[in-house]
């Protein structure tokens, strides 16, 4: 610390009066005082003073104040991406810039209603430093990490009887439509319309239906035991969710605006599996697809279903339902997507087959290939193809693998 100090004082006539650097006196000054107690005493009569130093408290302000500047900045982008997801319109700002960036030429426009019988809650359950558990308007209580992102634990369900479904759920749903679909909601999903239209994007409404809506509520082992106990309890909720989304997207298309498809977000297998079988699915699910896929093609609206983990024993039913994309064919799951191409392709938009596993290798060579055998793959059996990862893209790829493998896909993408 006397080195420190020595150096400072060597350095100090540079910043004084007379100085070359005299401007920036109060600059040198704050860091000066900042690393050492000021060198000045008092000169005058003794007068009352303490051992506290007033930077070092101003300080101690400072650092007391760092977690509340933190949850600050975390929770203003944290409120900002749920308008957006509720269908307000991103801004002009370095979000944009990074957004275009990277490639993107798909964008989500709104269609993210709150889909909970019970809406806006969101009670606190148990808390550490690192997750909390917080129980939604659906009755789910769910873990989330606070420092991670990754999919929520599945703690306890209180939706677990037809009877519960029915007293404590049910009537919040029937006829609630207008609730859910705001005027504010209507306008913010215009205007996002407009932005993304703005900037040459294909631009669509989105939700998950319902069976992502059954999973979160019930929980996937009531879910699967009412399955073959009690299929006209699953068969209700799915007819009560089917009339509330129908009147929910009937009032986004016809008040804020008709986007230029429809993206259903639901995961229906895991890896090598489908959640359950491809007759269930098609007895107690599927109808209901094909119910809001009419609904959509009536408005002249191309649908694409999302479902990550194993999909290939569903893709008939994906196909009978008239879904018109699929999307993301995971790898990591079990699917072969120049399979899907070579026996669906002509049914089916397929969106997605990169392993994403490739990016994070950071190895040009084999995301070369992987790029290369996946696009010309595409082309050679007439697909209609749509570039895209096959799931995630996780924090261990760099930005510099990301557009290198965006590179190769336009050095291939022309049929």
């Amino acid at each position: 610390m006397r080195a420190l100090r020595k150096l400072l004082d060597k350095q100090a006539k540079h910043f004084e009066k007379g100085g070359r650097f005299e401007a920036l006196y109060p600059l040198w000054e704050a860091n000066d005082t900042f690393l050492f107690s000021l060198g000045k005493v008092t000169r005058n009569a003794s007068h009352v003073r303490d051992g506290a130093d007033l930077k070092r408290i101003m300080i101690t302000v400072v650092v007391a104040l760092l977690p509340c500047m933190f949850m600050a900045m975390y929770n203003t982008g944290y409120q900002a991406q749920l308008a957006v997801q509720h269908g307000a319109a991103m801004w002009d700002g370095w979000q944009t810039t990074v957004f275009t960036a990277l490639g993107f030429d798909l964008a989500g426009g709104g269609g993210w209603f709150d889909w909970q019988p019970l809406m806006g809650v969101s009670e606190l359950v148990e808390e550490t430093e690192e997750w909390a558990v917080r129980r939604n308007g659906a009755g789910a209580a769910l873990k989330y990490w606070k420092a991670k992102s990754g999919t929520p634990e599945h703690i306890d369900f209180r939706m677990s009887s037809r009877e519960i479904w029915e007293r404590d759920y049910r009537p919040h749903l029937v006829g609630s439509a207008a609730r859910r679909v705001t005027d504010q909601v209507l306008e913010n999903t215009r205007k996002a319309l407009e932005h993304h239209r703005s900037q040459g994007r294909w631009t669509h409404y989105g939700h998950m239906f319902v069976w992502e809506c059954m999973r979160a509520s019930l929980g996937d082992i009531c879910l699967y035991e009412s399955m073959l106990l009690d299929p006209g309890w699953i068969r209700d909720f799915c007819r009560v969710y089917t009339d509330l989304f129908s009147e929910c997207f009937r009032r986004l298309i016809e008040t804020a605006g008709r986007p230029d498809g429809i993206w259903l977000y639901e995961d229906m297998g895991y890896r090598d599996r489908t959640f359950c079988s491809p007759a269930v699915y098609r007895d107690l699910i599927f109808p209901f697809y094909a119910e809001m896929v009419r609904l959509f093609h009536g408005y002249d609206l191309p649908v694409v279903l999302h479902t990550c983990g194993f999909t290939e024993p569903l893709l008939d039913l994906i196909v009978e339902a008239g879904f018109d994309g699929l999307n993301p064919m995971e790898v990591k799951a079990g699917n072969r997507p120049l399979w899907i191409a070579e026996h669906y392709g002509d049914r089916l938009c397929l969106i997605g087959g990169l392993d994403e596993r490739l990016l994070e290798t950071g190895d040009r060579g084999v995301i070369r290939r992987g790029v290369t055998e996946l696009v010309e793959g595409m082309k050679a059996r007439g697909a209609r193809f749509v570039y895209a990862s096959d799931h995630s893209i996780s924090t261990n790829v760099t930005y510099d693998s990301f557009r290198y493998a965006l590179d190769v896909y336009r050095e291939h993408m022309g049929y």
